[in-house]
């Protein structure tokens, strides 16, 4: 008997037209985007009420494309533009329409407070699903390192920005006498001293702003750390004995002079707000933002998203947890950090008001368990009322449930920054400035909770 093949037939026309919703199995991800931002009771869309101009694509079709799209690793405004045209889904969502790359764009760009409400009405239709419970909630806080639209390679330090002026002012001088000599040597084809001399004036005022800037993110530090609340800083170096007249005018002189950044000091010119931080564990450093999340350990969902300039996560745990909505924010009971977190200072804040109970390590903890941590044991005796705040929470953690807690932080927020990383592919920011990015985080962020969402709807089925 000869093989059997299915007939293929690319050329016969379809008779009827199909049905989109039959382009895609029934239970695919695209199905749940679209139903849930349907049903979304979003307030924010923006929507030209007047009827001017070209025909507007509708709002919600745009955010539940920008939502797949990032769910399932599409982040670039042209590579969506293009998936309109070649995948399934995505041509789905769109109703077989082809919104162009500057449209998306734009609409991302606009919709921040669209983003932001559909972040807290995700984590309201999760309650109403019934396929999480809102009770007592214990958060896992961290943060990572997402690269910035910027390369390391723009970015210029306090001091290589004063040798680089110095350099090219030298060489404008040079220029300018050269152009005073008649019989100077010429230039190569094509350049042209006028034009040399504005190029090198461009980069000097360019490098004197990057300067300006690194004085003045200096002063804003140097007055945070002035301010009431602020942690005490270092006196400085007492001067030798000198009359009264002469302290008087030292002090004056100290009070007038501004702040310095360190010579290290780095501004990008790319991406001004983005900063230099270690990455992979120290390994490296990248230019970067820091993107903040809280999630909660029984379902993994995140329930806080931020992002911050900060290259350490130090002053992160009561901003973080202050994104968190405030009527989930009440019902907190745990919240568990490693110890980059900790300051004794936060702890006390978010404690005070009958607030959460803080599980953060004080140092750090090895993942391997020996076989005296297997044994039981009992509870260690707690430190002495007057003891130092490290000591209370040290204790906090070597307690058995305090143990059994802090062990869910590993096993919670990091995989949620493995799925967002490996799963979805989201490792650098494609918006610039912070506001930009925050923006992009909060997309993220609410395209996990609905693939997150999916897989609990279809585990509960």
């Amino acid at each position: 008997m000869p093989a059997r093949f299915v007939n293929i037939d690319r050329d016969t026309p379809l008779l009827m037209p199909p049905d989109l919703r039959q382009w895609i199995p029934q239970d695919h991800l695209a199905h749940y985007i679209l139903d849930a931002i349907e049903n979304l009771p979003l307030t924010t869309l923006r929507v030209n009420e007047r009827g001017t101009g070209d025909e507007q694509f509708p709002p919600r079709m745009m955010l539940g494309l920008l939502i797949y799209c990032y769910a399932t690793g599409t982040f670039s405004s042209r590579a969506i533009e293009r998936a309109t045209h070649t995948d399934v889904a995505v041509r789905f969502l769109a109703g077989d329409t082809h919104p162009d790359h500057d449209t998306i764009c734009t609409f991302r760009r606009q919709n921040a407070p669209v983003l932001a409400e559909s972040f807290v009405q995700v984590l309201a239709l999760a309650q109403e699903l019934k396929l999480v419970k809102f009770g007592q909630l214990t958060l896992a806080v961290d943060g990572t390192k997402i690269g910035a639209n910027a390369s390391k390679h723009s970015a210029v330090s306090y001091r290589r920005a004063g040798q680089q002026i110095e350099l090219l002012q030298q060489e404008v001088a040079q220029l300018l006498a050269k152009a005073d000599q008649a019989d100077s040597a010429p230039l190569q084809d094509g350049l042209t001293i006028p034009a040399e001399i504005a190029r090198r004036r461009d980069r000097i005022q360019k490098l004197q702003a990057a300067r300006a800037t690194l004085e003045q993110r200096a002063a804003q530090k140097a007055a945070a750390a002035q301010a009431p609340d602020a942690a005490p800083t270092v006196p400085p170096p007492a001067d030798p004995p000198a009359s009264h007249g002469a302290s008087a005018s030292v002090a004056k002189r100290r009070s007038q002079t501004p702040p310095a950044p360190q010579p290290k000091d780095q501004y990008n010119f790319t991406d001004p707000d983005s900063r230099i931080m270690k990455a992979g564990n120290g390994a490296h450093f990248e230019q970067a933002y820091n993107a903040q999340a809280a999630v909660t350990t029984d379902s993994r969902l995140v329930v806080a998203a931020r992002v911050t300039q900060a290259a350490n996560d130090k002053q992160q745990l009561e901003p973080t947890l202050a994104a968190v909505p405030a009527d989930l924010r009440k019902k907190v009971m745990a919240v568990l950090a490693d110890n980059g977190f900790y300051s004794a200072d936060a702890v006390e804040k978010i404690e005070a008001a009958a607030g959460p109970t803080v599980y953060a390590a004080v140092e750090k903890l090895r993942h391997h368990r020996t076989v005296a941590d297997l044994e039981k044991r009992p509870d260690p005796p707690p430190p002495a009322a007057a003891a130092d705040p490290q000591e209370h929470m040290r204790h906090r953690l070597r307690t058995t449930a305090g143990r059994a807690l802090y062990r869910l932080r590993q096993q919670t927020v990091e995989p949620v920054f493995g799925i967002i990383k490996e799963a979805m592919g989201f490792r650098r920011f494609h918006l610039r400035g912070q506001a930009g990015v925050a923006l992009e985080w909060t997309l993220v962020c609410v395209a996990y909770n609905l693939r997150r969402l999916h897989r609990l709807q279809l585990a509960a089925d």
